[in-house]
């Protein structure tokens, strides 16, 4: 059973869910563009069998405040001012898609604080024509500004998070969802070669994989972290 948490960081009120047992070895999940931390329910209860488990609402997300200010940067801020937080001094990180992004730009950033690296069909850093995002009718879950602050830089990345995946020391694990992925297999191609210690694999479930395939998918990030 997850408990559902507040932290404030960086004046920003974050929500998290915390599973599994004290001392465990930590783990955060940081999910997709307009997901939440619900969204990892099944993989984080698989995970929290043997380790300690956090899903983190991003900025603009879920339960988490709605800033003025959005983007990958501050979101990579974020979940290293979580980590301060709780006092975390290295964790093995998992993100989905922009979780991915996010997570790829905090084990550049400060490689000692991540020990394994999992990013589940997430783009590479590079720049990709894309349709303008259409919002969804109805009440939404998320702040519709941070998505068009977001898809803005995913689009048009910063050069310096290219070179940054080669300062990751973190072993990786990329999962490519194959070809009903929206993503081009060569994004993924690009971040394993990038990154020093990486590896690819295909679970082909297309972009959600740890939705389409929970248990598969757990079963090969358990086993990643374990090694």
């Amino acid at each position: 059973m997850a408990e559902d948490l507040t932290v404030t960081v960086n004046g920003v009120r974050l929500a998290y869910q915390a599973a599994g047992a004290e001392g465990g070895p930590p783990v955060v999940l940081l999910h997709a563009l307009g997901e939440r931390a619900a969204d990892w329910e099944r993989v984080r209860d698989a995970l929290a069998r043997d380790r300690h488990v956090y899903a983190l609402d991003l900025r603009g997300h879920g339960l988490s405040d709605r800033p003025a200010q959005y983007s990958p940067e501050l979101m990579r801020d974020d979940v290293l001012g979580f980590l301060d937080a709780l006092g975390l001094d290295s964790v093995d990180l998992v993100g989905h898609s922009l979780g991915g992004v996010v997570a790829y730009l905090v084990a550049a950033e400060q490689p000692r604080r991540v020990g394994r690296l999992v990013l589940e069909d997430a783009p590479a850093p590079l720049p990709r024509i894309s349709a303008a995002p259409v919002r969804p009718e109805g009440e939404l879950d998320f702040d519709w500004a941070m998505v068009l602050a977001v898809r803005a830089e995913l689009d048009r990345p910063d050069p310096a998070w290219l070179t940054g995946l080669e300062r990751i020391s973190a072993p990786t694990l990329v999962i490519y969802g194959g070809p009903t992925s929206h993503l081009a297999a060569a994004s993924f191609d690009e971040i394993a070669a990038r990154i020093p210690d990486a590896r690819l694999i295909t679970l082909p479930y297309g972009h959600l994989i740890h939705a389409a395939a929970p248990e598969e998918f757990t079963a090969a990030v358990s086993a990643f972290l374990a090694a």
